[in-house]
């Protein structure tokens, strides 16, 4: 039998008493014994370096949360190649238990867990208070216990506490500077670990006076003894979750601090006392569960942490000068912090260092600034941190037209025929379709996946065309044009990033197979034109579309004609083609040799075009997306 002094070294022998054996029970201390003599038969000292013959702290901590389990479970979990990684082991009552690690699921015995093996397990670690949680003494291990209606323990989630000394190194610069931080996370992402190391870092590392509230004792770890991890940090710890808002007052009031740091708040009372501490100021750093800044902005509960939010009534000149309607949401009051995190993962996170700004701009419809800041694989001590800015997306609350004016296409057929959509492309097209060597990314707001799917198979372009969830890396959008129209964030993410939008009517196979055709046959008149000059001088794009503008209003519109315009770069006829498209006017593409320029099209063409391609349209130019109350001007 291997000696407990091997396995936890003297100066660590006043953590073995959680593991001391309190029941009245004969037969339950005899099996008991029994299992305490297998854990240390089974000699589980663990270390980063087999060949070390001293434990680290962070080992002997995972030999304490090993030691509440069953013998044949803890030879499992040892031999086990990422023990280091082990994030949670869950046994429920008649199942077999398993261990969960980063790469998945790990059954630790073919039996299934006992009443027996839960009162082993629950006798080692600490009471249980009303919110079903317990812990290991100076260990940051967290027990959690599910129950029946009995209220007897049928399962339990052990799961792993770890102190990560530079897990708030991403942060230290918002930190130093005594912003007040709330981080946003969903469960399980590492938000606790990182305030744990903010707390040590702000008590040790620049001297404050830093107090935390520990609810349920995941910060500082359970017993009356904090954990080594919180460094000089005090805590006061919450008997019951429903008074949590009344120990933060208590430790204002009290103890003075200058840094409070808070886990989970998760009530209207927590987030009012919240702000009133940050208006005493004091430095706050606290979490919430939540994906994005505007899940707390939409939340009741917590919209106080980000200045609350209500409805304003604007006057009619106000609204036409905003582009919006008459009531719209504002920001209520400051915010109780003054930056957000939200962490993407352990090794990413989104910083937007004014709160306020980024409330304001989310009300407002536009995208917010915020830095991406991501870790490197290196590790902790030599950790290299990348910061990525990412601009706000500024546009107002312009009309449809105005903002997808940018894209050719015109989708005002009604239907169109079998023919037009199984035929296939022209030669010129499909040679240069051949050319592309990766496919089209195509990102669909509103019209089903499977109905796009459908007409690619129609067209055989399914080697040209592949699906994307991330906006900002497609090549193209298209959308159904009812959604878009009430979707400004979308509006604005295609128009910064240059993405071109197709818009349909309808979901019909008819109008999507028309809007898939516009798509891969402008995309090869691009491959075909690639000689855009980015060196284009003002002067000339002015010329250009002065060009088309007098071309329009002489010939195209008073004599019913079409008319040709000079050839450009494919850079000066995209900005003519804009133009174009405003007067609800149709143009071609002319190619000769290497040359291309445009042929403006008359009003009357294109409504002879509509009429042979569409019998049942009878709205005419009128049904156009791209209407004009007046004609359009030139930029100065």
């Amino acid at each position: 039998m291997t000696s407990p002094s091997l396995l936890f070294p003297h100066h660590h022998h006043h953590l073995l008493h959680p593991l001391a054996i309190t029941t009245s029970n004969p037969t339950f201390s005899n099996h008991h014994r029994l299992r305490r003599s297998t854990y240390h038969h089974c000699n589980l000292t663990i270390t980063n370096n087999p060949s070390s013959s001293s434990p680290s702290l962070v080992d002997i901590e995972l030999g304490f949360l090993l030691g509440i389990l069953p013998g044949e479970m803890q030879v499992r979990l040892r031999g086990h190649s990422e023990i280091h990684q082990l994030i949670e082991v869950v046994m429920d009552l008649g199942r077999t238990p398993l261990a969960r690690f980063p790469s998945g699921d790990f059954v630790l015995s073919q039996n299934p867990i006992t009443v027996t093996d839960l009162q082993f397990a629950t006798s080692q670690v600490g009471e249980f208070a009303i919110d079903n949680r317990a812990g290991i003494s100076r260990t940051l291990h967290r027990i959690s216990a599910i129950k029946n209606r009995k209220g007897a323990i049928i399962g339990l989630t052990c799961r792993v506490g770890r102190a990560i000394t530079g897990s708030a190194n991403l942060l230290r610069d918002l930190v130093s500077d005594g912003s007040s931080l709330l981080l946003i996370g969903p469960p399980g992402v590492g938000k606790t670990t990182i305030i744990r190391e903010i707390a040590r870092m702000l008590a040790d590392d620049y001297g404050k006076r830093v107090m935390i509230v520990d609810t349920s004792n995941e910060i500082g770890g359970d017993g009356d003894i904090p954990h080594a991890g919180i460094g000089n940090s005090r805590r006061m710890q919450v008997p019951n979750s429903d008074i949590q808002h009344k120990v933060l007052i208590e430790a204002v009031e009290n103890h003075m601090p200058q840094v409070i740091v808070i886990d989970e708040i998760g009530t209207k009372l927590e987030a009012m006392t919240a702000s009133t501490i940050a208006q005493r100021g004091i430095q706050l750093v606290a979490t919430a569960h939540g994906i994005t800044i505007e899940n707390l902005i939409m939340n009741p509960s917590l919209e106080m942490l980000v200045g609350g939010i209500q409805s304003v009534t604007l006057g009619d000149e106000e609204a036409s000068r905003r582009g919006v309607q008459k009531t719209v949401l504002e920001r209520k009051g400051p915010s109780t912090f003054t930056c957000g995190v939200e962490i993407k993962s352990r090794a990413e996170i989104r910083v937007h260092c004014s709160l306020e700004a980024t409330v304001d701009a989310v009300l407002s419809g536009r995208a917010p600034n915020f830095e991406v800041r991501k870790r490197s694989t290196q590790g902790m001590e030599n950790e290299f941190v990348t910061v990525q800015s990412k601009p706000s997306i500024s546009f107002s609350f312009q009309k449809l037209e105005e903002i997808i004016v940018e894209d050719p296409l015109e989708m005002n057929d009604k239907r169109i025929l079998e023919d037009e959509i199984t035929s296939g492309f022209g030669t010129d097209i499909v040679a240069s379709l051949s050319k592309l060597e990766a496919p089209i990314r195509l990102y669909l707001y509103g019209i089903p996946e499977t109905s796009v799917m459908h007409g690619i198979k129609q067209l055989k372009v399914e080697d040209k065309i592949k699906f994307t969830d991330n906006i900002s890396e497609a090549d193209a959008l298209l959308a159904l044009q009812s959604k878009l129209k009430k979707n400004l964030r979308i509006q604005g993410v295609a128009k910064s990033h240059d993405i071109p939008v197709y818009m349909t009517k309808t979901s019909s196979l008819a109008q999507i197979t028309k809007a898939i055709r516009a798509l891969l046959s402008n995309h090869s008149d691009e491959m075909e034109d690639f000689e855009e000059d980015e060196d284009t001088s003002p002067s000339e794009k002015m010329d250009a579309l002065e060009e088309a503008r007098l071309a329009i209003e002489q010939i195209v519109i008073p004599k019913g004609q079409p008319a040709d315009l000079l050839p450009r770069s494919l850079q000066v006829i995209s900005l003519q083609m804009d133009l174009i498209n405003k007067y609800n006017l149709q143009c071609e593409k002319v190619r000769n040799k290497s040359k291309v320029s445009l042929c403006i099209l008359p009003l009357q063409s294109d409504v002879a075009d509509n009429s042979t391609d569409d019998t049942n349209n009878t709205n005419g130019i009128e049904d156009s997306v791209y209407s004009v109350d007046r004609l359009p001007v030139l930029p100065d």
